[in-house]
Protein backbone atom coordinates (compact mmCIF):
# COMPACT_ATOMS: atom_id res chain seq x y z
CA UNK A 1 0.00 0.00 0.00
CA UNK A 2 1.45 3.36 -1.06
CA UNK A 3 1.69 6.25 1.35
CA UNK A 4 -0.41 9.30 0.49
CA UNK A 5 2.36 11.70 1.50
CA UNK A 6 4.90 10.71 -1.18
CA UNK A 7 5.19 11.45 -4.89
CA UNK A 8 4.44 8.86 -7.50
CA UNK A 9 6.76 10.46 -10.07
CA UNK A 10 10.53 11.03 -10.00
CA UNK A 11 10.74 14.83 -10.49
CA UNK A 12 7.98 17.38 -10.97
CA UNK A 13 9.94 20.58 -11.71
CA UNK A 14 13.54 20.01 -12.78
CA UNK A 15 14.18 23.75 -13.22
CA UNK A 16 13.31 24.46 -9.57
CA UNK A 17 15.35 21.46 -8.47
CA UNK A 18 18.40 22.76 -10.36
CA UNK A 19 17.98 26.31 -8.98
CA UNK A 20 17.77 25.16 -5.38
CA UNK A 21 20.64 22.69 -5.80
CA UNK A 22 22.82 25.53 -7.15
CA UNK A 23 21.92 27.73 -4.19
CA UNK A 24 22.72 24.94 -1.72
CA UNK A 25 26.11 24.42 -3.38
CA UNK A 26 26.94 28.13 -2.96
CA UNK A 27 26.24 28.44 0.79
CA UNK A 28 27.79 26.82 3.83
CA UNK A 29 24.70 24.83 4.76
CA UNK A 30 26.76 22.68 7.13
CA UNK A 31 27.17 25.72 9.40
CA UNK A 32 23.41 25.72 9.89
CA UNK A 33 23.32 22.05 10.81
CA UNK A 34 26.28 22.51 13.19
CA UNK A 35 24.51 25.41 14.90
CA UNK A 36 21.28 23.48 15.42
CA UNK A 37 23.18 20.37 16.48
CA UNK A 38 25.06 22.40 19.09
CA UNK A 39 21.87 23.65 20.75
CA UNK A 40 19.89 20.43 20.18
CA UNK A 41 20.94 19.07 23.58
CA UNK A 42 18.52 20.12 26.35
CA UNK A 43 21.28 21.34 28.67
CA UNK A 44 22.97 23.36 25.91
CA UNK A 45 19.60 24.82 24.95
CA UNK A 46 19.00 25.78 28.60
CA UNK A 47 22.46 27.34 28.82
CA UNK A 48 21.87 29.30 25.62
CA UNK A 49 18.45 30.44 26.84
CA UNK A 50 19.90 31.46 30.23
CA UNK A 51 22.60 33.50 28.52
CA UNK A 52 19.94 35.19 26.41
CA UNK A 53 18.33 36.37 29.67
CA UNK A 54 21.49 37.81 31.24
CA UNK A 55 24.43 39.75 29.85
CA UNK A 56 26.85 37.12 31.14
CA UNK A 57 26.92 34.31 33.68
CA UNK A 58 29.64 32.43 35.54
CA UNK A 59 30.05 28.71 34.84
CA UNK A 60 29.09 27.87 38.43
CA UNK A 61 25.90 29.94 38.16
CA UNK A 62 25.01 28.26 34.87
CA UNK A 63 25.58 24.87 36.50
CA UNK A 64 23.11 25.81 39.24
CA UNK A 65 20.59 27.12 36.71
CA UNK A 66 20.55 23.89 34.70
CA UNK A 67 21.01 21.61 37.70
CA UNK A 68 24.19 19.96 36.46
CA UNK A 69 27.72 19.57 37.80
CA UNK A 70 30.19 22.35 36.96
CA UNK A 71 32.35 19.90 34.96
CA UNK A 72 29.36 18.86 32.82
CA UNK A 73 28.33 22.49 32.32
CA UNK A 74 31.89 23.40 31.32
CA UNK A 75 31.86 20.62 28.74
CA UNK A 76 28.64 22.01 27.22
CA UNK A 77 30.05 25.53 27.26
CA UNK A 78 33.23 24.41 25.47
CA UNK A 79 31.12 22.91 22.71
CA UNK A 80 29.00 26.07 22.44
CA UNK A 81 32.18 28.16 22.37
CA UNK A 82 33.74 25.96 19.69
CA UNK A 83 30.64 26.55 17.54
CA UNK A 84 30.85 30.32 18.06
CA UNK A 85 27.59 30.54 20.01
CA UNK A 86 29.14 31.83 23.24
CA UNK A 87 32.27 33.73 24.22
CA UNK A 88 34.04 33.75 27.56
CA UNK A 89 36.31 35.83 29.69
CA UNK A 90 38.38 34.90 32.71
CA UNK A 91 38.38 36.96 35.89
CA UNK A 92 40.72 35.41 38.40
CA UNK A 93 39.41 31.92 39.11
CA UNK A 94 36.04 32.64 37.50
CA UNK A 95 34.97 32.05 33.90
CA UNK A 96 32.12 34.17 32.58
CA UNK A 97 30.18 33.32 29.43
CA UNK A 98 27.94 35.40 27.22
CA UNK A 99 26.19 35.10 23.88
CA UNK A 100 28.66 35.73 21.05
CA UNK A 101 26.18 36.96 18.45
CA UNK A 102 22.89 38.80 19.03
CA UNK A 103 21.29 36.75 16.25
CA UNK A 104 21.41 33.74 18.61
CA UNK A 105 18.93 35.53 20.90
CA UNK A 106 16.56 35.97 17.96
CA UNK A 107 16.99 32.32 17.00
CA UNK A 108 16.07 31.18 20.53
CA UNK A 109 13.07 33.53 20.54
CA UNK A 110 11.87 32.15 17.20
CA UNK A 111 12.43 28.57 18.39
CA UNK A 112 10.34 29.17 21.51
CA UNK A 113 7.56 30.77 19.47
CA UNK A 114 7.64 27.84 17.05
CA UNK A 115 7.38 25.40 19.94
CA UNK A 116 4.25 27.17 21.21
CA UNK A 117 2.61 27.13 17.77
CA UNK A 118 3.48 23.59 16.78
CA UNK A 119 3.42 20.63 19.10
CA UNK A 120 6.20 18.43 17.79
CA UNK A 121 6.45 14.76 18.67
CA UNK A 122 9.75 13.98 20.33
Amino acid sequence: MKSKDTCEIYCYNQEKVNQVQNKIENVDISSVSRLFKAIADDNRAKITYALCQEEELCVCDLANIIGAPVANTSHHLRLLHKQGIVKFRKQGKLAFYSINNPDIKQLIKIGLAFGKEVKVDA
